[in-house]
């Protein structure tokens, strides 16, 4: 009998397939992600960012992400919602284009991660990740054009990835995947700010 952890492809997959109706409740969605809770919605708030999706999707994806982290740095063990947003729903469209659009990469992630470097997915760092989130969550409600939101979004990704498969590589990664969307960010609303000057 295979008593393996499932992978984190898998995990997303059956998020879909457990839902037959036409709109998922946000609180359905994290019910079924389980002890992987804060991992996974970390992942699923990164994806929107490196796809094509709808306009305004970032903002909502970023103060989710500091609801999330906030959590992480207060050390909880279950991600809570509030009731109002435990509510809203989400199209199963919408599920499914987030989700089949990032199951090709996520698996190809997979292939290299491997539980390792426990102390970079302990509790403890589970503080400074979660405080990091935060940043990258308050990153996204910035207001830049064209691919402003990829930068966040990848490092939310591959710190979401490194939760759910606990691999401190991944995680480590994420890390500095974050320390250079800070710098492309800060570049981008630098070069903004002198393009708003130009004009004034």
């Amino acid at each position: 009998m295979d008593h393996r952890s499932p992978r984190t492809s898998e995990l997303l997959s059956a998020i879909v397939t457990a839902h037959s109706a036409e709109r998922i409740g946000v609180g359905e969605i994290v019910h079924a992600l389980r002890n992987r809770a804060f991992g996974l919605s970390i992942l699923l708030l990164g994806l929107p960012n490196c796809l094509p999706m709808p306009p305004g999707l970032p903002v909502i994806c970023g103060i989710l992400l500091c609801l999330v982290g906030g959590q992480m740095v207060m050390g909880r063990d279950e991600l809570w919602l509030p009731r109002w947003l435990a509510n809203r729903t989400l199209s199963r469209g919408l599920l499914e284009k987030i989700v089949n659009g990032s199951l090709k990469w996520i698996r190809r992630f997979e292939g290299y991660s491997r539980p390792r470097l426990p102390y970079f997915s302990s509790p403890s760092a589970r503080f400074v990740l979660g405080g990091l989130v935060v940043l990258l969550g308050l990153l996204l409600l910035l207001p830049i054009p064209i691919f402003g939101n990829l930068p966040p979004g990848i490092a939310v990704v591959i710190l979401g990835l490194g939760l759910v498969e606990r691999d401190g590589v991944f995680i480590l990664t994420g890390v500095v995947a974050t320390l250079i969307s800070f710098g492309v960010m800060g570049l981008l609303s630098w070069l903004l700010f002198q393009g708003a000057l130009a004009v004034i």
